[in-house]
């Protein structure tokens, strides 16, 4: 970001951190890593799109992380609503973007994207982590799999560019965890029962039981057990 303010980032500039003391997750809550275990990375597009589209470049971020993950994790890979990479029902990878505007126009989005690669011993107070380690049995090279990762960001961008985005968001629903199941979600002190149907173009979370309902991000959290 400070590049940026300092004019010094074009598209496609990324960074990648071996170590991190001060990750950021969604929701004000921290990213917690090992140092030189995970893909931590920070990459910035120009996002070509209405500031009204943020979901578009969620969507497209999201799927190339899941596009990434699948090919070393397999089918069990999962987007879980918003923007989480899922393997079973255990979190592989988040991500957080933070945007730059100029009045009206959406100049710059910083996607930082964090995969567990390599960590097998996690913070106890992390509630369902998973890395590719743990799945494979395998030990990686966290940078060279970070440089795999910005080919499949690349790809699904250029995607949305070339006005892919309905296939983009046909493929995401299709990947989208818990889909047509049951879910507990929490909205406030309330916890109830409902069932996935899906995401609208703008983000919201549909989902239906006595009656059909729609989510903001931030509204609502999905219980794991």
């Amino acid at each position: 970001m400070r590049q940026i303010q300092a004019g010094l980032a074009n598209h496609g500039a990324t960074w990648f951190a071996l170590e991190q003391t001060a990750g950021k997750g969604q929701r004000g809550k921290s990213w917690l890593t090992t140092p030189n275990q995970n893909i931590m990375l920070s990459s910035v597009i120009v996002p070509g799109l209405l500031p009204s589209r943020q979901f578009w470049l969620s969507a497209t971020v999201a799927l190339a992380c899941y596009d990434f993950y699948k090919r070393y994790a397999g089918d069990e890979t999962a987007i879980k609503w918003p923007n989480d990479v899922y393997w079973r029902d255990r979190k592989a990878g988040g991500i957080l973007i933070e945007n730059v505007f100029r009045g009206t126009d959406w100049l710059f989005a910083v996607v930082g994207i964090g995969i567990n690669v390599n960590q097998v011993v996690f913070d106890p107070s992390l509630p369902n982590p998973v890395s590719l380690k743990q799945i494979t049995g395998k030990d990686f090279d966290a940078a060279e799999l970070g440089k795999e990762l910005c080919q499949a960001l690349e790809h699904r961008y250029r995607q949305l560019q070339s006005g892919g985005f309905e296939t983009i968001m046909q493929e995401y629903q299709q990947v989208l965890y818990k889909l047509h199941q049951p879910v507990t979600l929490k909205k406030g002190v309330v916890l109830f029962e409902t069932t996935i149907m899906g995401v609208s173009d703008n983000g919201q979370l549909l989902t239906k039981d006595v009656m059909e309902r729609a989510f903001d991000f931030g509204e609502v959290e999905m219980l794991i057990r």
